[in-house]
């Protein structure tokens, strides 16, 4: 906890305590459990098919515009390319299965992953056109978070993205993201230039985002057929 601004013996300020710090954990776990969805470590015996529906050649060109990737011409190609997902350990891959229809809908990871200083980030936001803006999709980032913040502990909570990705930048902040600034010239992708906006959550601003995002998901929020009474951004 901040407990208030430092000084040394020559009166020059060097931060807040930070007491009983312990490096944290890598992520492990290989499901996290929701109410509409959960998230499942890629696993390419398990999500290959699902995953090649989001990833493939069918998947709507506009969602790679802003992504390092491109989508993938055959099966083969990408059936190489998720098993090396599933092996990876920064960054840790999560497929995300709608709990109705047990379909992986897209990808989600935790990457640039710091337990030394406790920094780690949200990332390879791989969305179906399915899942965006629906209630999985809140819910799927929600369940990252608390993992990462909750339970393994981690001080800050990061969010990048392209600086000219409105949709992006708008899901960060919408979902308690605070923005910082950008960074020029970060990034060259596909033969152009990338500056690249940063955001963060951190552990101490967690518990109100938190508490937000519950009252967004509660069953209270929605209509029988599945309508939000209340925008996240209104809690």
């Amino acid at each position: 906890m901040k407990k208030g601004q430092q000084y040394n013996s020559y009166n020059q300020p060097i931060g807040y305590p930070v007491t009983n710090w312990s490096t944290r954990a890598y992520p492990t776990k290989s499901t996290l459990e929701g109410t509409n969805c959960r998230l499942e470590k890629v696993d390419p015996n398990k999500h290959l098919e699902d995953l090649y529906q989001v990833y493939g050649p069918q998947s709507n060109p506009k969602n790679w515009t802003y992504i390092p990737l491109m989508s993938f011409k055959n099966k083969i190609e990408f059936s190489e390319y998720l098993t090396a997902m599933s092996h990876s350990q920064d960054p840790f891959h999560y497929a995300i299965i709608d709990k109705t229809s047990g379909k992986a809908l897209g990808t989600v990871a935790l990457m640039r992953i710091n337990p030394e200083h406790g920094t780690i980030e949200v990332g390879f936001v791989i969305y179906s056109d399915q899942l965006k803006k629906t209630r999985i999709a809140t819910e799927a980032q929600y369940l990252l978070a608390c993992y990462a913040l909750d339970e393994l502990g981690y001080r800050r909570y990061e969010w990048k993205c392209d600086a000219l990705n409105e949709p992006s930048k708008n899901a960060a902040l919408r979902l308690g993201f605070v923005f910082e600034g950008i960074f020029r010239n970060a990034v060259v992708y596909k033969e152009r230039n990338r500056d690249t906006a940063w955001f963060s959550i951190l552990e101490s601003e967690w518990p109100k985002q938190k508490a937000r995002m519950e009252s967004w998901l509660s069953d209270s929020n929605f209509t029988a057929d599945g309508e939000q009474r209340k925008r996240l951004n209104e809690f």
